[in-house]
């Protein structure tokens, strides 16, 4: 099937996309702009939007079990979460930290500016880890710091086959976001939730009110840890790679001076969590291993999907000075090249 070289979101706001998921079967395409969810088609027709959402929406990843769309949604009372509000005119708003994986029934999409809240189209799942780590205090080296692991909350999520498998059975894939700060020593590890979440819908996804967020969640995933070195904010977005057979991590780069800090980092397929010490805590862990070095490729990180037999969307991002925040969905292929496995379809 012939895809669009170049797929243009139109412009939306103060605050950049964050995400993108496909729809290939049907034709649409989705983008996360922070605080909405955009629906198109692949012509960039823009079909509706779900809106009033005052915390960050970050990666989004579209479900072919089910034909929703899934996100990572954090609110919080840190610099992001105060940007956030600023846009939003809410500067004087205070927020409670909480996190969630959002569920959108993207079929009910048919219209600009439906209500997150009371359209019938959101549903959340209450992540407790997330929240635990977020708001732990640790001791390392002697100085007291907030943020078990430097968790910022949550970004990259993306749905794909069990650690050591190709194909087979899905589960949901949720990434901490992960604070850069350079002086620390305790956040050159990736943080990677396993969730078996194909029936929250029906289970434990509830609508949510953020006047008074719910609590009802699922604390029953597993952790595994993957150590990249510096990165800033984390895993931005996360991609299951059928054709490749791996997981892409694509990051904002780490500042951490003598360290690579590359772009994206790689996961095979058949990688296995393996037991591990944390370098700085000493706890026991389950660590995956990377499989091969990063690379520096300056797309993925505001979005990315992968259709599974070699083409790839990339976001790219940008911003107009009057018209605001806009993203190019431009269409990639797969290279044999380990330096720059990605080439822009022209």
């Amino acid at each position: 099937m012939q895809f669009p070289k170049n797929i243009f979101s139109g412009y939306h706001g103060q605050i950049h996309c964050q995400g993108i998921a496909v729809d290939a079967k049907k034709g649409y395409i989705y983008y996360s702009f922070t605080t909405k969810l955009i629906k198109a088609d692949l012509l960039g027709n823009v079909i509706g939007s779900v809106d009033g959402l005052i915390g960050h929406l970050g990666c989004i990843d579209f479900c072919e079990q089910d034909g929703k769309v899934y996100g990572s949604l954090e609110y919080k009372n840190d610099i992001i979460g105060k940007i956030i509000l600023k846009s939003l005119h809410m500067a004087d708003v205070e927020i409670k930290n909480a996190f969630y994986c959002v569920i959108f029934d993207v079929d009910k999409i048919d219209r600009m500016n439906m209500n997150a809240e009371t359209d019938g189209i959101m549903r959340a799942v209450y992540l407790p880890q997330v929240a635990e780590d977020f708001e732990a205090c640790v001791t390392v080296k002697g100085a007291r710091l907030p943020h078990k692991y430097a968790c910022s909350g949550i970004d990259g999520i993306g749905w794909g086959p069990a650690w050591g498998q190709s194909a087979g059975r899905e589960y949901l894939r949720i990434c901490y976001g992960v604070y850069g700060d350079v002086d620390r020593c305790d956040n050159d590890y990736q943080v990677i939730l396993t969730f078996d979440a194909a029936r929250w819908w029906d289970t434990v996804a509830r609508p949510l009110r953020q006047g008074e967020m719910h609590r009802c969640g699922d604390g029953s995933a597993s952790k595994c840890f993957v150590c990249t070195g510096s990165t800033t904010f984390g895993v931005q977005n996360l991609e299951y790679d059928a054709y490749k057979k791996q997981w892409m991590l694509a990051v904002y780069r780490g500042k951490k001076p003598g360290l690579p800090n590359y772009d994206m980092f790689f996961i095979s397929a058949d990688a296995m969590p393996r037991p591990a010490v944390h370098t700085v805590y000493g706890e026991e862990i389950s660590e995956l291993p990377l499989s091969r070095r990063g690379i520096y490729f300056p797309y993925g990180a505001t979005g990315m999907y992968a259709f599974g037999d070699g083409r790839y969307y990339f976001s790219r991002a940008g911003q107009h000075e009057q018209l605001g925040q806009y993203t190019n969905a431009v269409l990639y292929r797969a290279t044999s090249e380990d330096e720059a496995p990605f080439a822009e379809v022209t």
